[in-house]
């Protein structure tokens, strides 16, 4: 909703200003087609060029996420925190009957009552590995640590991926538009010998291209790539929150320290409430009683 009304509000802003100032759209109108065939077209070309088959689609979809938003809300993190609280707790009291969810989480009943988080494969790979190698007595824990952080900084970097495109066609978008400004003036250079008036809507024409270059790369493209960012690092902390909860687990913390760890650790705004996570981890403990 608010990406919309951003959109919103830049074009009212920019174009409203310029009629209340006096000008007139038709110069702009006539260059726009033939305008942003060379600068659209010349982005699109060159972020072709500068990505593969994965990146191109994976861009594609992400630019979804910024008028959707982050992935993770509140009641997400809370589901999480209570899953956790069941692998751990079944872990300690049964290491066999743990297997059985970790090796085969699909069709785990456990992981079934959180479908969201168990439609995240790398969620639950996270988690799944990382109890597995525990099972295999690789339980240090700051090796467990160091193990975690770096597949982490890995699945940041490429979840950043999109936004690092984008940001690159935002920085590339005002010198394309120069080179559309530039082919408009060498256009008018050619037609020197005409009357003022003409010459004077072409040289607009021309500057017509810087115009779009600097508005599409500042008013649209930066902001999405900048918007994206933004998410895909909050969303991040949803990753955060199992780093923080296995390695409480491998100090061999009680169940319920770990998941107050987990809580600590989680954003303010999506923090679980203390009271509701547990009682909601008292009804866990006695539907397993």
């Amino acid at each position: 909703m608010f990406g919309i009304l951003g959109i919103i509000c830049v074009f009212v802003m920019v174009f409203g200003g310029f009629l209340l100032a006096g000008g007139h759209l038709d110069i702009i109108i006539k260059a726009l087609p033939f305008e942003m065939m060379i600068i659209a077209g010349a982005a699109v070309g060159a972020f072709l060029i500068s990505a593969d088959g994965s990146a191109v689609k994976a861009t594609l979809v992400d630019l979804a996420r910024v008028f959707r938003g982050a992935k993770w809300h509140r009641q997400d993190y809370h589901d999480l925190l209570c899953l956790m609280f069941e692998l751990i707790r079944l872990g300690r009291q049964n290491a066999v009957a743990l297997e059985e969810h970790i090796e085969d989480p699909a069709n785990s009943a456990v992981f079934a009552r959180y479908p969201k988080i168990a439609a995240d494969r790398e969620a639950v790979a996270l988690v799944c590995d990382t109890m597995r190698s525990a099972s295999m007595n690789y339980n240090d824990p700051m090796q467990v640590e160091e193990v975690l952080d770096k597949r982490m900084e890995k699945h940041l970097k490429h979840a950043l991926h999109s936004s690092h495109l984008l940001r690159n066609m935002a920085d590339g978008l005002p010198a394309l538009g120069i080179v559309a400004a530039v082919l408009g003036v060498i256009k008018t250079m050619g037609s020197i010998d005409q009357p003022p008036e003409i010459l004077g809507k072409m040289i607009g024409s021309a500057l017509v291209g810087t115009f779009l270059g600097v508005f599409l790369a500042y008013g649209l493209v930066g902001p999405f790539a900048a918007k994206l960012q933004s998410i895909v690092e909050e969303d991040q902390n949803f990753y955060n929150l199992i780093r923080e909860v296995l390695i409480a687990n491998l100090h061999n913390h009680p169940t319920n320290i770990c998941i107050e760890v987990g809580r600590q650790n989680t954003p303010g705004p999506l923090r679980p409430d203390f009271a509701a996570l547990e009682d909601a981890l008292k009804d866990l403990k006695r539907g397993s009683a």
